[in-house]
């Protein structure tokens, strides 16, 4: 299947690892022209030329922290200069820290709400005027599965998600339009950096081994295995193509079906 996504740009934030590089990947393989961002310059560098050798795409890589407004205006002004447009936004970032809600002071919810919910915000301030201007327009957040059913220890990104599935489905509604979508996917347990984190913050809150948690959130999934990056990927490929012309507003979930709730 011809996804049409040969020639345009696509930004995908935390894009040096886990769910963000595989979506990167993705759109590479499908031909799109890629800015990669991330934190750490010597992983993104790494991350962009395994892409670029591998698809032969134009691929720029800018560090960059987006929870910080003026990195995300420098990252945005950086890919306009390089490729005149963005069609494609991708947000993304590093989840917040697992706890109870007693655990977590002021300060660790400031930083969650500038990592989780307004780096997502900003990204898509800045995108759209030009998405608008050419009315088309992809954009993809990838939130969690804690959006629809929480998770015990996940406070943070229990509250802080679901406050970008709001954002993201009204947006949708605000720009429907002018050619654009906005959609969100909802990654389960996949087999990233992440998920071996909260593994092991299980571990030590419960005082079980990693293996043991990882064992305890495969017996609750009915394919009974966690996810694969590509897996996840190609659901933000397609989302990001011309055959998803007609979806908008949406939470899809990529969980082997951990999420039992009817909608």
């Amino acid at each position: 299947m011809d996804l049409g996504l040969r020639g345009k740009v696509a930004l995908v934030a935390a894009a040096s690892r886990g769910l963000g590089r595989a979506v990167a990947e993705e759109l590479a393989a499908e031909g799109a022209s890629l800015v990669m961002c991330a934190r750490g310059k010597e992983a993104l560098d790494e991350a962009c030329e395994a892409v670029r050798n591998e698809s032969g795409v134009d691929v720029v890589g800018v560090p960059a922290d987006v929870s910080r407004p003026e990195d995300v205006t420098r990252l945005v002004r950086e890919a306009i200069d390089r490729f005149s447009r963005i069609d494609i936004l991708v947000t993304n970032a590093g989840g917040p820290p697992s706890g109870l809600f007693e655990s977590l002071g002021p300060e660790k919810w400031d930083e969650a709400i500038r990592v989780t919910l307004l780096s997502t915000v900003n990204l898509c301030r800045a995108v759209l005027p030009g998405m608008k201007q050419r009315r088309w327009g992809r954009i993809i957040n990838i939130t969690s599965i804690t959006v629809k059913q929480p998770v015990d220890g996940l406070m943070l990104s229990n509250s802080l998600r679901a406050g970008v599935t709001g954002f993201a489905r009204t947006l949708a509604n605000e720009v429907a339009t002018a050619g654009i979508t906005v959609n969100n996917i909802i990654p389960g347990y996949t087999r990233t950096q992440r998920v071996e984190d909260l593994a092991k913050a299980v571990s030590e809150r419960e005082g079980i081994s990693i293996a043991l948690a990882m064992k305890k959130w495969e017996a609750e999934i009915p394919m009974r295995r966690l996810g694969e990056p590509r897996e996840f990927a190609a659901v933000a490929a397609f989302l990001a193509s011309e055959r998803a012309s007609y979806i908008t507003g949406t939470s899809i979930q990529v969980d082997g079906g951990w999420i039992r709730s009817l909608f």
